[in-house]
């Protein structure tokens, strides 16, 4: 294969695991990306309403088994001194993020997201669930760019990933907002960067990488995503070159 390096876009299908050991050590500036959050144990099964669409408590059944130990060594090959590296999780999973990689880089912190427009608690009882976590890890001399204070919150309110942009099929459970992917990537990286999702989905991480100018790996073990991902980031791809034509 080509060096994914120097490739504009570079797009894999097959186990991610298996998959990194293709990118060569130090290469990568931004490694930002959205495993599993091991939820689907936790399952009650689809809420099914006269009055309003389903609501989707029945997680994929992908989402569940990862422990990010498993990646680990892979991740810290390919990220260069200078990279920063982005993993939604989870509550469950947040421990356990911390207690692999938080020895392992000089700052690990957590950002915040904030959906405005969560699934709705029908039965009145608890919270909704509307935060995900955000893990942050990098080293002294990370690449940085800091806008004004008000920007710089470790924060972001938007709403959940809504049509158009929302794919109706294939329909991925946890598909994320481009506008909150740029607005990372935007902080983490410069133009010309080489940004790597290793669990890609429908590829909307590959759509904002390419809509800010960066360079893009992404690695999807479902078939059926990993076409959808790739007719995303090329129309995106293209988009961006007529940008600057």
């Amino acid at each position: 294969m080509t060096n994914p390096v120097t490739d504009e876009l570079t797009l894999l299908q097959g186990d991610c695991v298996e998959l990194l050991r293709q990118v060569p050590d130090a290469s990568v500036d931004l490694l930002l990306t959205d495993p599993p959050y091991n939820l689907s144990p936790y399952s009650t099964g689809n809420m099914r309403f006269k009055w309003r669409a389903d609501i989707n408590n029945d997680l994929a059944e992908w989402d569940q088994h990862f422990d990010p130990g498993d990646i680990q060594d892979e991740f810290l090959r390919v990220l260069k001194p200078t990279g920063n590296l982005f993993a939604f999780c989870s509550y469950n999973l947040l421990g356990r993020w911390h207690e692999i990689f938080d020895p392992l880089f000089d700052t690990f912190q957590f950002f915040v997201w904030h959906k405005t427009n969560p699934v709705p608690k029908i039965r009145k009882q608890g919270f909704l669930n509307s935060c995900e976590l955000i893990v942050c890890m990098w080293n002294k001399q990370h690449t940085w760019n800091f806008g004004r204070q008000n920007e710089m919150h470790n924060f972001f309110e938007s709403s959940i990933c809504m049509s158009p942009e929302r794919l109706k099929e294939p329909k991925h459970p946890t598909q994320k907002p481009v506008g909150l992917l740029k607005h990372l990537i935007g902080i983490a990286s410069n133009p010309g960067d080489v940004v790597l999702d290793p669990f890609m989905g429908v590829g909307s991480t590959g759509v904002a990488a390419h809509a800010l100018g960066r360079r893009f790996i992404g690695m999807e073990l479902n078939e059926e995503y990993f076409d959808a991902a790739g007719q995303r980031i090329r129309k995106a791809q293209s988009e961006a070159t007529t940008a600057t034509a």
